[in-house]
């Protein structure tokens, strides 16, 4: 389970199998939407205009957010004793798995009222749970001891009528993900298997590896993926798809190993050749819109230059000439381990402009020298690369005059787990 959401109404003490949630077998979700087509993270409604359970929520959100790591320690404390059957779906080291429950949970709880955020979101999270052999009757043990966890730690405002709000929003938010679940099952495997059949070093800590699928993996340019190798079991880790979809069926990431970082290592100084991994369903919702003809403004940092190429060789695939700026940023000249690539495509097609952007010598972040051409209200923007450099994009764009609506990035949430 990437975070799993729960329910014990009785402090954390009985070892009830929590009767209170029953899910259902039929999906409901709508079988023709497309996987992996998310939202970031929208607006929430004015707190005025929140609901009664929305509030509660809320107010127990506040109550054990300075506490968390207790709150999600003894959750899985809870979870692990009274169901230990359960534990081999977790990964055996839980340190990464703590920080994905909490920003769920938070995700879940701002976007209460939200219903097309939620929705979408919490759709894209159970179609991800299959790859963890997660299923429906999996989830009333959860939400048991998730309820056990936050009634001890915001015992200060638990009281009958927050439990049931509680009880309301976990069986609406396990529904949804169950639906999904249920819904993608019938389409799609829950993971496929694919075999490394290229890896290029680029740098010391940056591989281009290129994978085959042992059977069709349908995405679409700019969306990503999640990566298990054989070393690491039940730890998976979010990577772009590195170009647009392609005849030969092959697939491309460029992985960056940071320190700490289990999948990033192992991919990068011991994956070859012939090594087979698993990749989670497709996802993300950074995409280009060939409905509209306005400009592409590209903003990738690092290896978030991955999905910027993959979007560039779709828009190149559709034959379009629309324009196509992309701003290609690194600390040093070093970092820029792609750029012969996207030189290339520049010289292919005359509609695409590539700047690069280098920290130690333009003296200025990335996306404040984006702020130096322009103008670009008449552009839809995405964003790619490290959480922070998503967070100041955004606000750098919107102070140009790009509406929040025309910004695309992945979920910072969902990516901060490949960049630490």
């Amino acid at each position: 389970m990437d975070a799993p959401t729960t329910t014990s109404a009785d402090n954390g003490t009985s070892g009830g199998g929590g009767d209170w949630f029953t899910p259902r077998n039929t999906p409901t979700a709508n079988p023709d939407s497309e996987p992996g087509t998310e939202p970031g993270p929208g607006p929430s409604r004015p707190a005025e205009e929140a609901s009664p359970d929305a509030i509660l929520i809320r107010r127990v959100m506040a109550e054990v957010t300075p506490v968390a790591d207790k709150v999600t320690s003894y959750f899985y404390a809870l979870l692990f004793v009274r169901y230990p059957d359960l534990r081999p779906l977790f990964p055996p080291a839980m340190d990464t798995q703590r920080d994905r429950l909490l920003r769920a949970l938070l995700t879940a709880a701002e976007h209460i009222d939200n219903t097309d955020v939620l929705v979408d979101y919490l759709q894209n999270l159970g179609r991800g749970h299959r790859k963890y052999g997660t299923r429906p009757e999996h989830y009333p043990a959860v939400g048991e001891c998730l309820i056990g966890a936050l009634s001890k730690y915001a015992a200060g405002v638990w009281n009958e009528e927050t439990e049931a709000a509680w009880i309301r929003t976990y069986t609406t938010i396990s529904q949804i993900m169950i639906d999904a679940s249920a819904t993608d099952e019938l389409r799609a495997p829950a993971w496929w298997y694919a075999e490394v059949v290229a890896h290029d070093l680029r740098t010391p800590d940056v591989a281009v590896i290129t994978v085959r699928p042992d059977q069709p993996y349908p995405f679409l340019a700019g969306q990503y993926t999640s990566l298990e190798t054989p070393w690491w079991p039940r730890i998976w880790r979010h990577y772009s798809f590195a170009s647009a979809p392609r005849s030969d069926g092959l697939l491309s990431f460029h992985v960056k190993a940071v320190p700490a970082g289990w999948v990033s290592n192992a991919l990068v100084h011991r994956a070859g050749p012939g090594d087979i991994i698993r990749l989670g369903p497709p996802t993300g919702s950074m995409t280009v819109d060939h409905t509209t003809d306005s400009g592409l403004l590209c903003v990738g940092g690092g290896t978030g230059i991955a999905p910027i190429k993959a979007m560039v060789e779709d828009v190149a695939e559709y034959g379009e000439r629309r324009s196509v700026e992309v701003f290609y940023g690194a600390r040093t000249e070093h970092d820029l381990y792609d750029i012969e690539t996207m030189l290339r495509l520049q010289q292919a097609h005359p509609w695409l402009s590539v700047r690069a952007i280098i920290d130690q010598q333009a003296r200025q972040q990335l996306p404040d020298a984006v702020r130096s051409f322009g103008p670009w209200n008449e552009y839809d923007a995405y964003l790619s690369g490290p959480p922070g450099m998503i967070r100041s994009g955004v606000d750098a764009l919107r102070s140009i005059g790009i509406p929040s609506e025309r910004i695309r990035h992945d979920s910072v949430e969902e990516l901060a787990a490949a960049w630490s």
